[in-house]
């Protein structure tokens, strides 16, 4: 075994993991549950077991943050992909790797009713089906690096626990066709932007694995260890040290830790290039101000990764109170994670490809968006309603969804309720959403072509022809921006 040396250059903090503070997010109580109707008692249909409903009261989470992966794709110039849920199960075989737990437990296969020349199966993760459509459309034939990203569902059959789901959803980041240190920072610079432009802490854990000899010398010594400490492991550490080595260091069992604590690291085995490319983003790290923990444990838990890996994870303090939504996060639970893998569109059948990317769990980053809102540790973004139209009679109600309808057009955010008739009743909707001005359009105005702008804060009202109405708004949304600037 070479002599130990671990990594420590002047330009980086080498913190380990045991020394950061933990986030202590604490388990979410059960919500209270309501009593039944009869009509729901009567229902019999449910979700199927590990699939869950993202209602309207979560959408209001899921949202800015499908914007803001929308917004880093334009800003570094990712362009979108979609590929089919299915796919052949012999991709996932390749890329993933056997003796995986994906692989061994958790996909979801079945027979092609068209006799399909092989099995199918539900996508469990997109790296592999991106580099699919990367090699099958010769898209290696365009100026590289080509960089994509994705949102969407993949599917687990993982035991259903808090926070875990059969369907669950990512957003993911792929740069193919790059091999400079530059992109893996750049790929780790997106992921925590993602949730430090939310206000959401996080903090980077990352490690280098080497390339595939490395890796391979590595893990020798590695079950050598392991062997030795067999009695002392749990059931699954101890089919591992054969089955899948590297896996050993995923365990989270109390009585592996230690033994994982004191395991040789990976970072002795690294040659002077694997070294020196880690050593480079690292250094990116530094100057871009991203916090980091160097982890040696950290191998991710899929074959296709080599040197470079990463995960992120939560840093604020959630204290006592939490959401109610049923999901848990502990110190030990990932928001994303990612890595290079260079091996994996020749594994898959291409040309030797360069590439990294990193995946989000949207379920998991949505639960910790909320308990921060709660937390007041961040806020949701405000999307600010410019006027609430009131109508009164049926010739105004038909006339009000022209009129909101040619105000949208111009940009300005209208709400409204055709539900309700009475005018007072309408203007304490507007009120309670505090918008600085009410449109109230009735009878008269209909037959006249005008519309009343009442201010909000003063009461004062002015009358204004309709054709005029987009640019007087225009105006006076424009004055207001200006004021609040001045306050």
């Amino acid at each position: 075994m070479p002599k130990k040396n671990n990594l420590n250059p002047k330009s980086v903090k080498n913190k380990t993991a045991n020394q950061r503070k933990e986030p202590k997010i604490k388990a979410v109580p059960e919500p209270k549950k309501e009593k039944k109707s009869n009509e729901s008692a009567k229902f019999k249909y449910a979700l199927l077991r590990g699939m869950h409903d993202v209602l309207p009261r979560e959408q209001k989470y899921w949202q800015p943050m499908l914007a803001q992966a929308q917004r880093l794709a334009e800003d570094f110039q990712f362009k979108k992909i979609d590929t089919p849920i299915m796919e052949e199960v012999s991709l996932f075989i390749r890329s993933i790797g056997k003796g995986t737990d994906i692989i061994d437990k958790e996909m979801y296969i079945f027979e092609d009713k068209e006799k399909y020349s092989s099995k199918i199966c539900l996508r469990p993760e997109m790296t592999a089906s991106v580099v699919r459509a990367y090699i099958q459309h010769g898209l290696w034939n365009q100026p590289q690096p080509v960089k994509l990203w994705y949102s969407g569902p993949m599917f687990r059959h993982d035991r259903p626990q808090a926070g875990r789901f059969r369907q669950f959803n990512q957003i993911g980041f792929e740069t193919l066709g790059d091999g400079d240190p530059a992109t893996d920072a750049e790929l780790i610079l997106i992921a925590y932007n993602f949730f430090h432009e939310l206000g959401l802490p996080v903090e980077i854990h990352i490690n280098s694995i080497g390339n595939l000899e490395e890796r391979e010398k590595y893990i020798v010594a590695l079950v050598e260890y392991y062997r030795a400490k067999r009695s002392y492991l749990c059931d699954d550490c101890r089919k591992r040290i054969n089955k899948n080595p590297l896996r050993l260091l995923d365990c989270k069992q109390s009585q592996c830790r230690p033994i994982k604590e004191e395991s040789p690291q990976i970072i002795d085995w690294l040659s002077t290039e694997s070294r020196s490319h880690f050593m480079k983003v690292l250094e990116y790290l530094d100057e871009l101000e991203i916090p980091y923990t160097l982890r040696h444990s950290l191998v991710r838990g899929l074959d296709y990764y080599s040197r470079t890996v990463f995960e992120i994870y939560p840093t604020a303090d959630l204290g006592d109170q939490a959401p109610d939504s049923g999901v848990q996060l502990s110190k030990q639970d990932a928001l994303g994670g990612g890595g290079r893998y260079d091996l994996l569109a020749e594994q898959m059948g291409g040309r030797p490809t360069m590439a990294g990317g990193f995946s989000l769990g949207l379920e998991r980053a949505a639960f910790y968006y909320k308990a921060c809102c709660e937390k007041e540790i961040t806020k949701l973004p405000k999307r600010e309603i410019h006027a609430f139209l009131a109508q009164l009679g049926d010739q105004a109600k038909r006339r009000s969804l022209k009129i909101i309808n040619q105000l949208r057009a111009s940009g300005l955010v209208i709400d409204f309720n055709l539900t309700k008739n009475s005018l007072k009743g309408q203007l304490d909707i507007a009120n309670s959403l505090h918008v600085p001005y009410a449109l109230i359009l009735g009878q008269k105005e209909v037959q006249d072509s005008t519309i009343i702008i009442r201010d909000m804060e003063s009461g004062v009202q002015e009358i204004v022809d309709q054709k005029k109405l987009s640019t007087v708004m225009l105006k006076k949304v424009q004055i207001n921006v200006d004021q609040t600037k001045k306050k």
